[in-house]
């Protein structure tokens, strides 16, 4: 069983062999699990590569707009089971504490990624998707014949004939595909926690700091996802992220009362550096790039984990229509520039709005003063139910 032989790869083989596919994924997030199950569940074979092994954390919003929830209800991935959050509010302040709220357009619901994920892979396992868990793919080359060789650090050879790249923001895959945003460097970090307190549960609320924003959003089980994007060099100056807490984020008051009565579930944060929003490309190197890495769009706009899925459901969808890699490849960029070309534009523009005291106070009087145009920029980066 072609399962079997996948799941008993071991890292300390030596020895190299080619094992051919038909599709091979590279990463297990929302949406290259999304893409496999679906590929699956049409009867195609599907091999889905990923770093780690599930359950596990995530530097992530963890909030999901309405827009997919159709689809996964749909498709029998709604995660009722876990208890969600049902989230209706949106509130913004400023660094020196102005406030705006607003409904949130079309809503959304809040999940972790360490139990969605997992709650997706389940869900994958049981339409026959073949997993390879705690394993990096070093290289991608295509042959003359068409086909994708995949070298993974466990000394094995992949042959696949699509391969759909869902390894995330930043990756190791990304600088050997000479992807040219790795020349880049970035002044963002995400810092994530989990904790317990006493906020809202249907507020999405976004908090300003010099540098940066912070956003928290109830989970399921009562827990609240607190998560931020922050400058690089003001965490080195400062020397520690409690130091750049206490120093930056706790300068605005409403971080400062949610850090102080928050009870921390983790010893230490998820952290990731590099965090990068300029723009990149669907297709790169004959491969299908997926969820963030064919864009990533601002975490104040909260709709990565939505795109993500929505991302995964094009890439199937151009996979199962057409017969020729260069008609997947034309079908999947069309589609990806139709939905998400101009939100992530959108996205990068409000961000400028973002991390300086002048223009925050300036982004939340607009919120007050304008509402009807806060809640256009809302609509067009939150696109439509699919």
């Amino acid at each position: 069983m072609v399962e079997k032989e996948f799941r008993n790869f071991s890292k300390g083989k030596t020895e190299s062999y080619m094992q051919q596919v038909e599709i091979a994924i590279i990463g297990g997030g929302l949406s290259g699990l999304i893409a496999a199950f679906l590929l699956a569940k049409s009867g195609r074979e599907v091999l889905l590569i990923e770093k780690k092994s599930y359950p596990f954390h995530r530097v992530c919003g963890e909030y999901i707009s309405h827009e997919v929830t159709d689809f996964l209800l749909d498709q029998g991935l709604f995660p009722e089971v876990l208890g969600p959050s049902e989230l209706t509010r949106f509130r913004l302040s400023s660094m020196h504490g102005k406030v705006a709220e607003m409904p949130l357009d079309l809503g959304g619901f809040g999940i972790s990624r360490y139990a969605f994920d997992q709650f997706l892979y389940e869900k994958c396992l049981g339409v026959g998707v073949n997993f390879l868990l705690n394993t990096q793919v070093l290289d991608v080359t295509r042959t003359n014949e068409g086909l994708f060789h995949l070298s993974l650090d466990t000394g094995e050879l992949i042959s696949a004939t699509v391969v759909l790249g869902a390894f995330g923001k930043r990756s190791k895959i990304d600088k050997v595909l000479q992807r040219s945003f790795m020349a880049e460097r970035s002044p963002y970090i995400g810092v994530k926690y989990h904790v317990r307190t006493t906020h809202e549960s249907d507020m999405v609320a976004l908090h300003n700091f010099e540098g940066g924003y912070c956003g928290i959003n109830q989970v399921e089980n009562g827990i609240f996802n607190v998560c931020y994007l922050g400058d690089r060099q003001l965490l080195k100056e400062h020397g520690s992220i409690a130091a750049l807490e206490t120093n930056v984020l706790f300068k605005n008051p409403h971080l400062e009362k949610i850090f102080g009565e928050a009870e921390f579930l983790w010893e230490k944060p998820e952290v990731i550096n590099e965090i990068n929003f300029c723009t990149k490309k669907p297709v790169e190197n004959n491969i299908l790039m997926l969820g963030d890495a064919a864009g990533m769009i601002t975490p104040l706009c909260g709709n990565g984990m939505a795109i993500a899925i929505h991302t995964g459901k094009l890439a199937a969808e151009a996979v199962l229509g057409n017969t020729s890699l260069e008609k997947i490849q034309n079908a999947y960029a069309s589609s990806w520039q139709h939905y998400f070309q101009q939100r992530l534009f959108i996205g990068r523009t409000v961000q400028r709005l973002f991390g300086a005291a002048a223009r925050s106070d300036f982004a939340v009087g607009l919120v007050n003063q304008v509402p009807y145009f806060a809640r256009q920029i809302m609509k067009r980066t939150h696109g439509q139910r699919i």
